[in-house]
């Protein structure tokens, strides 16, 4: 995940982020269940929403209660290399 919403946002509007396969803006409401992609250059991210908090700001011992990481994987220089 993200550490602030500002770069929640970024990578939303550059289009790597996807909730139950689809594209997704920055507004998109997460509910419990959803699939969340977080495909950047170099890492991969796949969690499932277990809990949506109710207050906009969570700790991080919160926070990683809140998900179950499907998928956690760093590109290799041979997977950048082959984006370009």
């Amino acid at each position: 995940m993200v550490k602030r919403r500002n770069q929640g946002k970024i990578l939303c509007d550059e289009g790597v982020v996807r909730v139950n396969g689809t594209v997704v803006k920055a507004s998109k409401e997460i509910k419990v269940g959803d699939v969340v992609e977080i495909d950047t250059v170099n890492r991969f991210l796949k969690f499932r929403i277990e809990e949506v908090p109710s207050r906009k700001t969570v700790s991080k011992k919160k926070a990683k209660e809140l998900i179950s990481v499907l998928e956690d994987r760093r590109k290799s220089i041979s997977d950048i290399i082959d984006l370009i």
